[in-house]
């Protein structure tokens, strides 16, 4: 690897202009940007002149073949994140990869398959891992401060916020609506902080009631003629380990808040609400609720970015795992499954989930 992590961009839209490519230039000493690929060649072109970025392309595979690259972020639509991280490991490239991990569990697999066998970094954008809440209360979790962690209930809730741009409402490019997309985020950050214990079956269910008519857009107009994903999934995951999650999300629900995101855990020696962070204990025969009086303010795609960056140059890996991305994969796919059939689903490793 040479002294500046060389970086390429798959897919120029929202997500890479928003998030990797201003905490790319943040660390211009280590790293440097070197091309630009999406399938709209004026997206590519945009983006790489917002960023002084020298080579674009409408097709990853060229730019493979004509640029020298370390490390790529994979910022698609859903559907394509499995090809293009998969061509990039095998390109020799560290991968930094948008959530949810693919479309299917075969796609997941794949990828950490992929990053197995070239021996690189896949990681994943749960960038909710590196909220100061987050990262407190994982100290606390991994001190034991909790005990054990049987119990947790997950909200990503908006009133009116279905996505006025974008491929968003298109299940065909991203395979689901809120709960790929805000709901994975707290899931994700429940499931790290519950030490991603092994799933054993899903419930859950899902409704489109407010999506496919016209209505009030707290983010933009969208779309509801071709609506097509679901507006609110709720549903219950339980683990091999006998704990549970609750988990309720949507886009568009009639509640008072317009944006609701929270993970609430319960552990056997204490439990917590994560945003804002307060912890619940009980000692010295009282019951204690602890707050921190000071977080550290610090973007969390930055820290991701920073993450990744840090790992493709030292070789540490970052806290998203491949691994985890498969299972929460499996997680996501079983819900939809059970959605589908009204039915709990059972996930078994020694089945083939690609179905899922």
């Amino acid at each position: 690897m040479t002294e500046k992590l060389k970086v390429g961009i798959i897919g120029g839209g929202g997500i890479a202009q928003g998030a990797h490519l201003p905490n790319y230039v943040k660390h211009q000493d280590k790293v440097e940007i070197v091309a630009v690929t999406d399938v709209v060649k004026k997206t590519a072109e945009e983006c790489a002149e917002l960023f002084s970025v020298p080579h674009t392309f409408t097709d990853y595979k060229t730019m493979f073949r004509d640029c020298d690259l370390d490390a790529v972020s994979v910022c698609t639509p859903n559907k394509f994140h499995a090809d293009a991280a998969i061509a990039a490991l095998e390109a020799g490239c560290h991968v930094l990869c948008e959530k949810p991990p693919a479309m299917n569990v075969a796609e997941a697999t794949a990828m950490a398959e992929a990053a197995k066998k070239h021996n690189k970094i896949l990681s994943y954008g749960f960038h909710f891992r590196y909220a100061p809440e987050v990262i407190t209360l994982k100290r606390f979790t991994d001190a034991g401060e909790l005990g054990g962690i049987y119990a947790a209930s997950i909200r990503a809730v908006r009133r009116r916020g279905i996505p006025g741009w974008g491929v968003f409402t298109n299940k065909d490019l991203q395979g689901g609506g809120p709960l790929i997309d805000i709901g994975v985020h707290m899931l994700d950050a429940a499931l790290y902080l519950m030490d991603y214990p092994e799933p054993e079956s899903v419930f859950g269910a899902t409704y489109q009631k407010i999506g496919n008519r016209k209505g009030v857009g707290l983010m933009g107009d969208w779309d509801w003629e071709s609506f097509s994903i679901e507006d609110m999934a709720r549903g219950m995951i339980r683990f091999k380990n006998g704990a549970t999650i609750m988990l309720e999300t949507a886009f568009a629900a009639n509640v008072e808040k317009d944006d609701v995101m929270n993970v609430s855990l319960m552990g056997d020696e204490g439990g917590a609400d994560v945003f804002p962070l307060k912890i619940y204990q009980e000692k010295h025969d009282a019951l204690i609720d602890v707050s921190p009086a000071y977080l550290p303010k610090k973007g969390y795609h930055e820290l991701e970015v920073e993450s990744f960056v840090n790992g493709c140059l030292t070789g540490e890996a970052p806290i998203s795992t491949p691994e985890q991305g498969v299972v929460i994969q499996k997680i996501i796919n079983g819900f939809y499954e059970s959605a589908k059939t009204g039915k709990a689903v059972k996930i078994d490793d020694s089945e083939d989930e690609s179905k899922l």
